[in-house]
């Protein structure tokens, strides 16, 4: 599914990168199908973990993918930069609050309302 040149003048993290636009570009991946996680990616291609997160990060922030805490990566639905860093802005507190601190649902909707409500003085 994927493939790296180590030879190339690219930086393989770009690779990575260019490879999944391609293969959304080309109907192979559509959203809602799973990539593999960083550490198995690296280790079929031999790569470093970091280096696979970073392609994950890079098309975290493009919102070609999307992480959905232990349930896996994802291809996201094209959305605008905006809307990107919203959803990992409310990702990242789902996965605190949710999963490090085990509130429910409910907790999490409150917690939000009043810290919207105390932010615009309601």
């Amino acid at each position: 599914m994927f493939t790296v040149d180590p030879h190339s003048t690219t930086p393989v993290y770009e690779q990575l990168v260019e490879c999944v636009l391609r293969d959304v570009s080309a109907g192979e991946l559509v959203v809602g199908d799973r990539i593999p996680p960083v550490r198995t990616l690296a280790a079929d291609l031999g790569l470093a973990a970091g280096t696979v997160a970073k392609a994950y990060r890079e098309m975290e922030t493009r919102g070609v993918i999307e992480t959905r805490g232990r349930k896996g990566t994802f291809i996201a639905q094209g959305r605008d930069d905006r809307e990107a860093a919203a959803a990992q802005a409310a990702s990242r507190f789902l996965d605190v609050v949710l999963g490090e601190l085990h509130c429910t649902p409910e907790e999490c909707v409150a917690l939000v309302e009043r810290a919207v409500a105390k932010r615009v003085g309601a």
